[in-house]
């Protein structure tokens, strides 16, 4: 059972992103605020469920959080500030768009770049006190939930765009290294939504580890 809260007394959000390990497309964070009591034994990592229980999830958490919002960051964003950087931008774009205003923040990792609330917002300029912790997504409900908002909208953003751009398999592997992404970058080159940034290049030797068959996609 994943634990409710962090910080006892405090208004807290969870944090979490999709998409760091892509060649193309957003990265996608999400932020969300659960009741101190919130219950929900099948809540988990989003990568430890099915797409299904994903999307089921996602809408019980959309209705029974305090508060949810998902954040983007662009690829050109990706490649002027890095990924890391980007993530932890959209992870602040989702905190900004919180109804109800958090006093601390838990996000899943070891690295984070400090919030500051945004412009207009209660407390402008204020840092807020966050948590780093390693696997949080498979260990507070408020991250777990997150991570499953994160997943589904990048998913969706991903599906879309494989309209725009059908050359890269998009529908499936959702922007992550795969074959048939590198195929479709051999053929057709790279599109407005690569990060040109990353290692792109089809031409790359077969024994590279980070190059995903189709059929063994684990997404974060």
């Amino acid at each position: 059972m994943l634990l409710p809260y962090l910080n006892s007394g405090l208004i807290e959000a969870g944090c979490d992103e999709a998409g760091r390990g892509c060649l193309a497309g957003n990265v996608v964070a999400a932020a969300v605020i659960l009741p101190t009591d919130y219950v929900n034994p099948l809540l988990n990592d989003s990568k430890k469920l099915t797409a299904k229980q994903r999307y089921a999830l996602r809408e019980q958490i959309e209705h029974e959080a305090l508060a949810w919002a998902v954040g983007v960051a662009t690829p050109e964003e990706i490649d002027n500030i890095n990924i890391l950087h980007a993530s932890f931008l959209a992870m602040h774009r989702a905190l900004d768009q919180l109804k109800l205003r958090p006093e601390a923040v838990i996000v899943d990792g070891n690295h984070f770049d400090p919030y500051v609330i945004g412009k207009g917002l209660p407390d402008e300029g204020k840092i807020l006190p966050h948590t780093c912790i390693v696997k949080g997504d498979g260990k507070y409900l408020s991250i777990a939930a997150a991570s499953i908002l994160a997943k589904t909208y990048r998913d969706d953003y991903m599906t879309e765009q494989a309209e725009r751009f059908p050359f890269y398999g998009w529908e499936k592997n959702k922007g992550y290294p795969t074959k048939t992404h590198y195929q479709g970058i051999e053929k057709h080159g790279l599109c407005a939504l690569h990060r040109k940034s990353f290692n792109t290049h089809p031409n790359l030797s077969k024994g590279r580890k980070h190059e995903l068959d189709e059929g063994e996609l684990v997404f974060k």
